[in-house]
């Protein structure tokens, strides 16, 4: 069976470490996912080339294509892969963006590995603190292991080896999760609780009260 896993990278330069270390949580995910018996397909957003598309989007009230595109990647997707750089003790202005433009049923029990860069090891904490909360309250179902890297852990000796085994650990996680199940909603299926299925928000919605039933609960 194919898995589909959505790379959010919400890198601001070209190379960048962020993108890295996205790139090879994806690749171990895809190696881990192979390892049970499926083939997972790698789709990365790249959040630098969707600024000006975001800010439209939020102005205007309406998605622009590239965002609509993004947001039916990921409410079709099997896994996610959500990477920030850290700016100020915590993600990005841009990937706190992205996320405020998803819908908030888009994520729901979605599978998803969490991962930041950043200069210095004092920073660590953004990937409980804020990370994981934000993932959270959007009900995606965050695996345990978060990826947390400096620029010291992308060379060689200990750091990188750590870092490979963080990024190791991270990538069982998420393929154990998305390959547990093959119902609807994807990943961890027993412990989505039961509700409205996962949508992009692109369209418009027709299961909630009309105008007219609105404007009869508020007579004055």
């Amino acid at each position: 069976m194919t898995r589909r896993i959505v790379v959010v990278s919400g890198g601001l330069s070209e190379p960048s470490t962020t993108r890295l270390l996205a790139d090879r949580i994806a690749e171990a995910a895809r190696v881990a996912v192979g390892a049970r018996g499926d083939h997972a397909e790698i789709e990365v957003i790249e959040l630098r080339s969707l600024a000006t598309d975001l800010a439209t989007t939020f102005t205007a009230g309406v998605p622009t294509a590239a965002v609509a595109r993004a947001r039916e990647q990921l409410a079709t997707a099997d896994g996610l892969i959500a990477v920030s750089p850290v700016f100020a003790a915590g993600y990005s202005g841009l990937f706190k963006m992205f996320f405020d433009a998803l819908d908030p049923d888009t994520l729901t029990g979605v599978p998803t590995v969490i991962a930041a860069t950043a200069g210095s090891a004092r920073h660590s904490l953004v990937l409980d603190h804020a990370m994981r909360p934000l993932l959270s309250y959007l009900r995606a179902l965050v695996v345990p292991t978060g990826v947390f890297a400096t620029t010291d852990d992308f060379g060689t000796g200990e750091a990188a080896t750590a870092l490979k085994g963080r990024i190791g650990r991270a990538a069982d996680e998420l393929a154990e999760q998305i390959t547990r199940s093959t119902g609807s909603p994807r990943g961890f299926s027993d412990a989505v609780p039961a509700g409205r299925p996962r949508v992009s928000g692109n369209a418009v919605r027709t299961d909630g009260p009309s105008f007219r039933e609105l404007l009869g609960r508020h007579p004055g």
